[in-house]
């Protein structure tokens, strides 16, 4: 819970400043169109393809002009992409951080140039860089509350006697993956029945995690239940129990955040007990917050997105409108 705290001292403490802290912030200006800055960090799965294209699809209707980048999955060439448009004299900027820290100077340079931040689906340290100071506000999901909630649902839905547990985690570094592995960690060690064997990162990736997971399982033969951090993961992790022999949604329990497409397939299927709504599609959503700044509303520091829960009751229900 350190990383929430923090956030919310660091609100708190900029809420008690007031109109102090606001006057520190760059303004924006109202007008017909805007040069957008959207500095996305990989395109290498369906999450960031779907982030991506909802910010294309909502650039002609909210007049942007967007410039869109990708950082390939290297936080020093996404740093060298807000760099680059503010040299281009971009009016805002909307930044999902690869990881908590290297992007701390970033947010701090396109303060110093005049240009509001909006981060988007991930947050820095709130020890350097705080909401309402360095940066407008966090527009995401609560991830420590989505790792509680695929922990709270292992325990009722559960039914061996003794839970052996494998976490694949997400990037190095990253807060989702930082926060999905407080909250579900908090949450299971509340009943004795599950243990945590091992917690390797997969990178947020479907071939990385089902690498990951065949090494795992060396290790480890005894596991049935997997926690992974994404979606991807997840897949991959089922791809490599199969080869394995095993079967996911009977002697292995396979649990996820994010609501891919893929992953309520597998819930169909029974192959997947849950998934964690993450949405990515944050394309309208900063458009309002958008206009709400330039009007000269007060933005709440964390923007928080509600996320559904999906399983074997509804998952059929919300797969045509999943990416």
């Amino acid at each position: 819970m350190k990383r929430r705290n923090l956030l919310m001292a660091a609100t708190a403490l900029s809420l008690g400043m007031g109109s102090m802290v606001a006057a520190e912030l760059p303004p924006l200006e109202q007008k017909e169109r805007y040069r957008v800055g959207f500095a996305q960090m990989e395109s290498n799965n369906p999450w960031r393809i779907a982030e991506t294209k909802s910010f294309m699809d909502t650039a002609e209707s909210c007049n942007w002009d967007l410039i869109a980048t990708d950082a390939a999955g290297s936080a020093a060439k996404q740093v060298a992409d807000v760099d680059s448009m503010i040299a281009q004299g971009i009016d805002i900027l909307f930044l999902p951080p690869r990881e908590e820290k290297p992007l701390i100077p970033a947010v701090k340079k396109a303060k110093a140039a005049g240009i509001p931040t909006f981060l988007v689906d991930r947050s820095v340290d709130p020890a350097a860089a705080q909401p309402g100071t360095d940066f407008v506000a966090f527009l995401g999901s609560d991830f420590i509350d989505q790792g509680r909630r695929v922990a709270e649902w292992t325990i009722e839905n559960f039914e061996g006697e003794k839970g052996i547990i494998v976490q694949l985690e997400g990037t190095t570094g990253s807060s989702p993956a930082n926060d999905r592995k407080s909250g579900f960690d908090d949450a299971i060690a509340a009943d004795p029945r599950f243990e945590i064997v091992a917690s390797q990162t997969g990178d947020f990736a479907r071939d990385l995690g089902r690498q990951v997971m065949e090494t795992l399982l060396q290790a480890h033969p005894e596991v049935n239940i997997v926690y992974a951090h994404n979606d991807e993961m997840a897949i991959g992790a089922i791809q490599a129990l199969e080869l394995a022999g095993r079967k996911p949604g009977e002697d292995v329990l396979v649990v996820s955040i994010d609501g891919t497409r893929d992953a309520l397939q597998a819930i169909i299927d029974g192959k997947m007990g849950v998934t964690v709504e993450s949405s990515p599609f944050f394309g309208p959503l900063a458009c309002e917050v958008m206009n709400r700044y330039a009007a000269g509303e007060e933005i709440e520091h964390w923007v928080q997105v509600q996320d559904r829960i999906f399983t074997q009751d509804n998952a059929a229900d919300h797969i045509d409108e999943a990416y």
